[in-house]
């Protein structure tokens, strides 16, 4: 594993309990952050901090990131404990099971637009103030190639993933020059517990369109994070990071 410096950074990672989040977390830890895992599972937060074994570089929040007060008030409680937050990961996400559109609830079509983007906009509006009164921040949202693509039976889902690729340019050129960059990655499928809300002919198309035929292991997709929260990363904002195994043609 690469050395990155995240030393004296404190870092929020939601649906940080597991699967990527779990990964990244993992990631900032070995690269000396501090962090917070914000998840509404309490069960599966306390296992995951008992994985990490971070210490008190290991804090938690049970909270579901599409209430805005909860986000204000785990916001409030961060920074006063740890004095700053350096760096997003806006993770948290769901996939909203898998039908042709006109087939879809609208209650399952607009959940997985709170939870996907709209969430990702709360916990931003919540976060960015204190970023810029520091003069320093790195936003990092966890977008999909779905996002670019578009994937069949999954209207919901690819529409919530390439708004997020939207907010994350608009947001990024509002902050360009204070200090805050913003970027956002695109990953292709990672085994995940996501996958047991997908059929199996699903899982099966996303694989036939990865040209290294395997899934993303969610390692990598925490490797490519660390360095977007990084001072590094210097120069990259507005910016779509594929990690897609040769998916993506644009």
């Amino acid at each position: 594993m690469n050395t990155i410096d995240l030393k004296n950074r404190t870092a929020i990672v939601t649906g940080g309990a597991r699967g990527i989040g779990f990964a990244i977390a993992r990631r900032f830890l070995a690269s000396g952050a501090t962090v917070a895992l914000w998840d509404m599972d309490a069960a599966a937060l306390e296992t995951a901090v008992a994985s990490l074994n971070g210490g008190n570089r290991v804090c938690t929040a049970t909270l579901d990131v599409t209430d805005e007060t909860a986000i204000a008030s785990a916001v409030k409680t961060l920074i006063g404990d740890a004095g700053s937050i350096d760096i997003v990961v806006n993770n948290a996400g769901i996939t909203g099971g898998n039908a042709p559109t006109w087939e879809l609830a609208p209650k399952i079509w607009r959940q997985v637009i709170e939870v996907n983007l709209i969430a990702p906009y709360l916990v931003c509006r919540a976060v960015v103030p204190h970023m810029v009164k520091a003069g320093y921040g790195r936003i990092v949202n966890i977008a999909s190639i779905a996002g670019k693509e578009g994937n069949p039976n999954a209207s919901h889902y690819s529409a919530s993933k390439a708004g997020l690729i939207g907010l994350t340019k608009s947001l990024a050129k509002e902050l360009a020059g204070k200090g805050v960059l913003v970027n956002c990655v695109t990953p292709a499928a990672a085994k995940t517990d996501l996958f047991d809300q997908m059929t199996r002919a699903q899982i099966d198309y996303m694989l036939s369109k990865i040209p290294m035929n395997r899934f993303v292991a969610v390692d990598e997709i925490a490797a490519m994070v660390a360095w977007l929260s990084s001072q590094d990363c210097s120069f990259s904002t507005g910016a779509v990071f594929d990690i897609s195994g040769g998916r993506a043609v644009y």
